[in-house]
């Protein structure tokens, strides 16, 4: 609130909208409610539900005192809590209104989830209806070549998102491949092979290259592409 930001909590949503909600808290880009997932086997998974105005929504469980489950999607808490109906994340996580369990969908706080959706203009959705990037390739600082990076998931994309502003990025770098600069560099004819949904080569379209939304944009980082990105998505 102190720099007038319109990303400040207390401008997310109208002071009525989430007044009945219980456990709501407000942050600086970001609201919190309690929210949970019922299982007919387990019972009932609780969590703390952040809502970004970049549309991010992201759930710390807390279904047990030791859970290490942080920063989950709704639809991998739905999972992590064992319901038997699962991918209907929409309908089964909930959160409590007058003392009541009420569906996410029946209420305000999927608003900037769903705008950013819009903003995609469908232009950008693979098979599974989420935004689809093709792969990228970043050069390795000592050996020169060339390493492809996956971009199916907000992880994936982050590591790629931090590694393109690392002057000093190395092969040895990579998180998830065991990989070395002794090691080949992909063929030509291979690298032409990105991932796109509509061709395997193809060379670049609205199916594959992505400019930018909620996988690809992180509200809690601090470059300038990520802070506009996050200020617009709602405008």
């Amino acid at each position: 609130m102190a720099n007038g930001s319109v990303t400040d909590g207390i401008f997310l949503f109208a002071d009525g909208e989430l007044s009945q909600i219980s456990g709501l808290k407000r942050g600086l880009d970001f609201v919190e409610v309690m929210c949970g997932c019922t299982s007919h086997r387990y019972g009932d998974a609780v969590g703390r539900l952040r809502v970004f105005a970049s549309g991010d929504l992201q759930i710390d469980c807390e279904c047990t005192p030791g859970c290490q489950e942080v920063k989950l999607s709704p639809a991998a808490f739905e999972k992590h809590s064992g319901r038997e109906s699962a991918r209907k994340w929409k309908s089964n996580v909930w959160v409590i209104v007058e003392g009541e369990k009420v569906s996410l969908t029946k209420t305000p706080l999927l608003k900037y989830y769903n705008q950013t959706l819009k903003a995609t203009n469908g232009s950008q959705k693979g098979p599974n209806g989420r935004p689809c990037h093709r792969d990228e390739f970043i050069r390795c600082n000592k050996c020169k070549k060339e390493r492809r990076f996956r971009l199916r998931n907000k992880e994936e994309c982050r590591v790629y998102h931090d590694t393109l502003v690392d002057q000093n990025w190395s092969c040895s770098d990579l998180p998830t491949d065991k990989i070395c600069c002794d090691d080949e560099e992909e063929r030509a004819s291979r690298k032409v092979l990105r991932g796109c949904s509509r061709s395997p080569s193809c060379k670049g379209c609205t199916n594959c290259v992505c400019f930018g939304c909620e996988i690809c944009r992180f509200s809690e980082c601090s470059c300038q592409i990520c802070i506009d990105f996050i200020r617009n998505a709602h405008t």
